[in-house]
């Protein structure tokens, strides 16, 4: 597959998808290159809201569409912020300016508690065409803590208050290529693309 179309606007997550997907020389479009909006996310896991991404994205580009849903779960708090993880403090404003209101809505909801667990979950599905009754599925999972200072200036979203003891820094404190190595985008990426090598 030489080609084919994200399903999101998030250019963080174009860099790293690219970044990643560079030895196999496959091009990666981002949707709005073709005009084409963002899909509705009404669903209550990430898999199902990766999948309506790819194949709206699918419909629209008559392309094969890689679309990925994830966010950060908190044990603590339930699981949340889940799947409203980009929403969690509203979807008005900017990526930035919405990204530092989810931060501190985080951190406030954390005041009070000792368990500062935390991991990042994505949902990656590709689908070969909008109607494709197999949709390839890979999944990642990366363990860390919450800081209620924020750290470093790489990555985006949750990422500077994302703490990873074993290294003693912050998703924010990696270098891309270091992250895309350990994240869960980068899991959930490559387990897709093991699926698909093997795919008749």
């Amino acid at each position: 597959m030489k080609k084919l179309v994200l399903a999101s606007g998030n250019a963080g997550k174009l860099r790293e998808i690219q970044a990643i997907l560079a030895p196999l020389e496959c091009e990666v479009l981002a949707q709005s290159a073709l005009g084409i909006a963002d899909a509705e996310e009404p669903h209550h896991t990430f898999i199902e809201n990766a999948l309506a991404k790819a194949r709206h994205t699918a419909a629209h580009a008559g392309m094969p569409a890689l679309a990925d849903d994830s966010g950060v779960c908190v044990p603590a708090l339930g699981g949340e912020p889940g799947v409203h993880s980009a929403r969690y403090a509203g979807d008005s404003g900017s990526r930035e300016e919405r990204d530092a209101r989810n931060n501190e809505k985080l951190i406030r909801a954390l005041v009070v508690s000792p368990d500062r667990r935390a991991y990042y979950y994505c949902a990656m599905v590709l689908v070969r065409h909008a109607a494709d009754p197999q949709p390839l599925i890979g999944e990642g999972y990366w363990w860390g803590e919450i800081l209620d200072e924020a750290r470093g200036g790489n990555g985006f979203g949750y990422d500077p208050h994302f703490f990873l003891p074993d290294l003693g820094k912050t998703a924010a404190e990696l270098d891309p290529e270091q992250k895309n190595r350990l994240s869960h985008r980068g899991q959930a990426l490559r387990q897709l693309f093991d699926k698909l090598r093997s795919f008749p």
